[in-house]
């Protein structure tokens, strides 16, 4: 019997682990947290799929690949849009009950689709019921799970990673703290979630400190596209970042700025339902023109009846800031939300060493390309985790052989460095990163708030080289701690990622999608231009 070790617990970790579950494996899931935590319970937008009449998986596709501006990977745009159908209904077998309306399911529209094609449950509650409906199912399967154990590093022995070292909280050491466990399996797929936690400001839980992808590029798995970081345009600007979702946006609200202007449409002609990177830039850009003040989302014209009927979580979440969004404009800012990068993976979740797998956030599927398009998160979490889940039992000792590049590497000590020699191009040397050990080191230990901070305000929104390059060298000066402590491991992660992610927005010379570098053009315009 193959035996699966799954890391995390949202919709890709746990769809994984109830497919190969019944195929016969013997399956564990880990989960830093408790089952049901995580970012998939705080997706409100809903999960896009052609399954309506008037729509179809090539109308997907084409928008998905315009999102990613140029750089989304067509075969795996292509498995997304055809395969979502099917994962729609498996969710419906699942449990979840999504929204209907006097036609059926109901269906909204987001910002760059062509149609409109959201499926929502509980009105924006919709990774809420996913996520519920998959704990249900993992715990009617009598699947194992170990609640509260962190990912540390994987286990690599003649190339191949044969299981995970974790921090087990529900244990105790002789000196009182968490122990360490090694656990072994035939097969380990990583679904640890994102990256936001790199980031002052974020519409993530705070798990989302990238464990899986850090773990993964130590072990020297092929990570890439770690400078695409999609922020978000609307979190409401109080202390957490709640985000406002997209489909607020769909449904006619409107971004004004302090002179009550709408100024949208002068950056792009689809406005408020332009794509997120365009937006977040705008909305951005016209903070810095009025000097720091805030922009406002202006939704009173959708009235307070039916803001609290579709979207009843983001009308709690305005109401106990202290706004009343059916009346008054709300205060936004832009907010790390979903990392494009990860693992690289093939159409089946393989990673570039034998024995792991990645699936959702963690992944780098090659579907999102430069920038992701709304509610595409969901769908691919359901639909790559199928296709890995159904690899896993007969294809465990068959790698995804990334394509050769020279690549910036990680040293020993953890700080990356340039492969001599190496050149740049339209689309940078940073698309395949590999990493060593981080061994620590001297240096002066690494700060998580500080951290946070250098990275919102050196490899944000809009970077450029002088302070790419400066936050590198912050970043080669500070230390890794000894991961004694989830605290601890997660800020080893932190630094990692924090490290890697300068490297490659360094090394992608050019603006793209979600990457915008001030001192270059952009990547149609270095093409026509050439």
């Amino acid at each position: 019997m193959t035996s699966v070790l799954v890391v995390g617990s949202g919709i890709a970790g746990l769809w994984t682990a109830i497919r190969t579950a019944e195929a016969g494996c013997d399956v564990t899931v880990v989960t830093k947290g408790a089952i049901g935590e995580g970012s998939t319970p705080w997706a409100q937008g809903g999960i896009a799929a052609a399954i309506f009449a008037g729509d179809a998986p090539a109308l997907h596709a084409a928008d998905t690949l315009a999102a990613g501006a140029g750089l989304g990977d067509a075969g795996a745009v292509r498995v997304l849009t055809d395969e979502g159908p099917a994962r729609i209904r498996d969710l419906i077998r699942f449990g979840v009950a999504f929204d209907h309306d006097e036609s059926g399911l109901a269906r909204g529209l987001e910002a760059a689709h062509s149609r409109a094609r959201i499926l929502h449950a509980g009105g924006d509650a919709t990774g809420a019921a996913i996520e519920s409906a998959l704990v249900d199912t993992v715990r009617r399967r009598g699947i194992r799970v170990l609640e509260r154990s962190t990912l540390v590093d994987l286990l690599v022995e003649g190339g191949r990673v044969v299981g995970a070292l974790v921090l087990d909280e529900r244990g105790t050491t002789a000196g009182g703290g968490p122990a360490m466990r090694e656990l072994r399996a035939d097969a380990v797929v990583l679904a640890t979630g994102g990256t936001g936690m790199l980031y002052a400001h974020t519409t993530n839980p705070d798990v989302a400190t990238g464990d899986g992808v850090a773990a993964a590029a130590r072990a020297g798995a092929s990570v890439a596209d770690l400078e695409f970081v999609q922020f978000h345009p609307t979190a409401l600007a109080v202390p957490g970042t709640p985000l406002i979702s997209e489909a607020v946006r769909g449904e006619g609200a409107v971004v004004r700025d302090a002179g009550g202007d709408r100024f949208l449409f002068a950056v792009d002609a689809r406005g408020e339902l332009a794509p997120r990177d365009v937006v977040a830039r705008a909305v951005w850009r016209r903070m810095a023109e009025q000097g720091g003040e805030l922009v406002r989302l202006d939704a009173t014209a959708l009235g307070g009846a039916f803001l609290a009927r579709r979207f009843p979580s983001i009308d709690r979440a305005c109401r106990a800031a202290g706004f009343d969004w059916s009346r008054e404009p709300v205060p936004i800012v832009p907010a790390a939300h979903y990392a494009m990068g990860g693992v690289a993976t093939d159409l089946d979740g393989r990673s570039s060493l034998p024995g792991l797998w990645a699936v959702g956030e963690t992944a780098r599927t090659g579907v999102h390309g430069a920038n992701r398009l709304a509610s595409n998160s969901l769908l691919e979490g359901a639909v790559f985790a199928e296709r890995a889940a159904a690899s896993v039992g007969h294809a465990a000792s068959v790698p995804f052989r990334a394509p050769a590049r020279q690549i910036p590497r990680v040293q020993d000590g953890g700080y990356p460095i340039r492969p001599a020699g190496g050149g740049r191009g339209a689309h940078g040397e940073a698309d395949r990163i590999s990493a060593g050990v981080d061994r620590g080191g001297a240096g002066k230990p690494v700060d998580r708030g500080e951290l946070q901070r250098l990275m919102w305000d050196r490899v944000g929104l809009e970077r450029d080289a002088a302070g790419l390059a400066e936050a590198s060298a912050r970043l080669d000066g500070w230390r890794a701690p000894l991961p004694v402590d989830r605290r601890s491991v997660e800020d080893r992660n932190l630094l990692d990622l924090a490290r890697l992610t300068a490297a490659a927005a360094l090394a992608r010379t050019t603006s793209v999608g979600a990457h915008t570098r001030t001192d270059a053009t952009s990547v149609t315009e270095t093409r026509e231009a050439a």
